[in-house]
């Protein structure tokens, strides 16, 4: 494991207008992914405001072996809060269940301290991280199409 700097400075746009800042990116270096997918994980954090987004940034270092002992984790781009304090994680996996169990014991972790009803993910199956950073219309022909009904909070439409 270790922390690159290759997407770090990055700005993702996500097709409900925001935009977010790629902070921190952590990989694992192992074997050919058998089963690619993304995960895209939004939340806002409860009483973090002003310095405290900046404060939140560096002490979320300290989460790192938190996620990357979990089987097949790949890689994690570290999103800070957008216009609205919503942040943001783009992982990739090995295997769409593993993702899906990640994050469901991310959610009672990040319930604990985010706002209520803010917690949201959304996996995509077949996806790898670096292709669709490279272009993102590769999104969405993953994504089915009741899911683009939504407010298109986890779909990547640039990166700058």
């Amino acid at each position: 494991m270790h922390l690159s700097r290759e997407h770090v400075g990055h700005t993702l746009g996500f097709a409900d207008g925001s935009t977010t800042r790629v902070y921190r990116e952590t990989v694992v270096h192992a074997a050919e992914t058998a089963e690619p997918c993304i995960l895209v994980v939004a939340f806002r954090l409860r009483l973090v405001r002003g310095g405290g987004h900046r404060l939140f940034e560096v002490e979320s270092l300290l989460n790192t072996p938190l996620f990357v002992g979990f089987p097949g984790f790949v890689s994690k781009l570290w999103c800070a809060h957008d216009d609205h304090d919503v942040y943001r994680g783009v992982y990739e996996w090995d295997g769409a269940e593993r993702a899906e169990h990640y994050a469901g014991s991310l959610w009672r972790v990040l319930e604990l301290v985010s706002v209520p009803g803010s917690i949201r993910y959304r996996v995509l199956p077949g996806l790898r991280r670096d292709e669709v950073l490279a272009d993102p219309s590769r999104i969405q022909g993953a994504a089915h199409d009741a899911d683009r009904t939504d407010a298109g909070w986890w779909r990547l439409v640039g990166v700058t």
